[in-house]
């Protein structure tokens, strides 16, 4: 990796520092690795962001937890965020879902969305945490209020499923709608179900086409079981078509 000095760091403008991140991955990691040892925490939690995903220098999460750690315990609320999710998922360190939720909650209540977000899921779901579904509503609430749209399509299923809510198809139509037109791909998801059972199959096959732009392998894999087994024809016909452009990179797995 580049070695950068510290007079080098001293001496970059903003805008050329801007240029710099923008450009190569392995240029960038080097500055980055050189801002994060001297202290600035905002290169510490990128740095760990690199490490974490492979960015310009080999991946390593071990190392990308000390760097999160490194921000979070200086107060950095997506180095919090990034650590829980650390401990959530086993990526680096031993999962601990409570550890995972000790960190969720100190980013959420530094004001960060993916901290509600990811607060409240475990409120939600009881993971490491024991379930509270009112106050997980409350911090969908305050991320939805900052336009977090996987927060909005939370919120969506609270009402479609009467969770610490009355259920209200109505409403929950609506969310749904909301969190589809921000780019959430389960928000389009759900919108479109909710569409079907309307019999608005036209408008909901528009949006169940978008979903494997975004989707995760898994989430497209989960709703072409959908699609496959619905009693519309051309939903099924939809399932057919998401089988034969994904079959090639199925192939070549194989």
């Amino acid at each position: 990796m580049e070695q950068v000095t510290l007079k080098a760091l001293a001496s970059v403008s903003h805008d050329e520092f801007a240029a710099i991140l923008a450009g190569p991955p392995v240029q960038a990691a080097a500055w980055v690795a050189a801002a994060a040892h001297n202290g600035i925490v905002e290169a510490q939690a990128a740095y760990g962001q690199y490490l974490l995903d492979g960015h310009g220098v080999e991946r390593n999460a071990e190392e990308a937890v000390t760097w999160f750690r490194h921000a979070a315990r200086r107060d950095h609320p997506m180095a919090m965020n990034m650590l829980g999710r650390c401990y959530e998922h086993g990526w680096g360190v031993a999962a601990c879902a409570p550890v995972a939720v000790y960190w969720y909650r100190l980013a959420a209540q530094a004001g960060l969305d993916w901290g509600m977000y990811n607060y409240a899921s475990a409120l939600a779901l009881g993971n490491g945490v024991e379930c509270d579904r009112a106050q997980a509503l409350q911090w969908f609430r305050h991320a939805a209020e900052l336009g977090h749209v996987k927060s909005i399509n939370f919120i969506g299923s609270f009402y479609e499923d009467g969770w610490a809510v009355e259920a209200d198809a109505a409403i929950a139509l609506d969310y749904y709608r909301r969190a589809a037109e921000g780019g959430d791909f389960r928000g389009q998801f759900n919108y479109a179900r909710l569409l079907a059972e309307r019999g608005e199959i036209d408008n909901a096959l528009y949006w169940l086409r978008r979903v494997p732009h975004t989707a995760t392998v898994a989430f497209v894999a989960k709703m072409h079981t959908w699609l496959a087994a619905s009693p519309v024809s051309a939903f099924r016909a939809l399932a057919r078509d998401i089988d034969a452009a994904t079959r090639p990179a199925r192939e070549s797995r194989a």
